[in-house]
């Protein structure tokens, strides 16, 4: 990939990586799991992200949208701080604004609360993998490409919304394997065609958010309807 290809610029800060952890939001009838492995076209995913260790830097209020083929995102951005405000109940005005790559924060950030209370979610599994990502060297904006590596995957159990840089007890996910994702727009690069050729390689369903709550129940849970019911009124009750 290297005539075509290089690291982005938020990598090569991070000595060529860089940590991915996201708090993903589920119903109680883990309505986004099943509807995952039964290849439901439209559906969505909803997640609280953040990066490395930067408890103060920016996260996102995330929702990841298939609408058929093609994904789309609605990302606000904010402080840790102010997305935990925002989802104990404090509004969203005052702690997100539009800026000029969000413009939409407001209104991303009004559709997330949006399924949490309609959709009753609540977090389910904080999925953590570190992130080689390359970008092409010649930019084209309407087509976008970028090839990710991600590796490392591991999953903690039901956290609190306070736990997104906490990694407590953390179960390990086929960690003799990595990922390897290509995105892009409109076109696959003649280039990008006769690696995928020349290496075999096909294209298959390696969703992280399935990948870890399958950990999570082959290795502490009987039942992940009934844990998540239980880790449910757990947390209601507490003050």
């Amino acid at each position: 990939m290297e005539p075509f290809m290089h690291q982005d610029s938020y990598a090569v800060k991070n000595g060529g990586e860089y940590t991915v952890r996201s708090i993903y939001f589920d119903t109680p009838e883990l309505e986004c799991y099943f509807q995952k492995l039964a290849g439901v076209k439209r559906r969505n995913k909803v997640r609280l992200r953040g990066y490395n260790m930067e408890e103060r830097g920016e996260v996102f209020l995330e929702i990841k949208k298939k609408v058929d083929e093609p994904l789309l995102k609605n990302r606000a951005p904010m402080s840790f701080d102010a997305a935990r405000k925002i989802l104990k109940g404090l509004p969203v005005e005052k702690f997100v604004l539009p800026t000029l790559k969000y413009p939409l924060a407001v209104e991303d950030a009004r559709r997330f609360l949006y399924h949490i209370y309609t959709r009753r979610m609540l977090p389910t599994v904080t999925v953590i993998y570190e992130r080689e990502p390359f970008q092409a060297i010649l930019k084209d904006r309407e087509n976008d490409l970028r090839i990710t590596f991600d590796k490392h995957l591991r999953a903690v159990a039901y956290p609190t919304l306070d736990e997104l840089f906490d990694e407590k007890h953390p179960i390990l996910v086929n960690e003799q394997y990595f990922i390897m994702e290509i995105k892009f727009n409109r076109y696959l690069p003649a280039w990008a065609k006769a690696i995928v050729t020349a290496f075999g390689l096909k294209k298959v369903p390696a969703s992280k958010y399935i990948l870890c709550m399958d950990a999570i129940r082959d290795t502490s849970f009987d039942s992940l309807k009934m844990s998540v019911g239980s880790w449910q009124l757990g947390v209601l009750g507490k003050g």
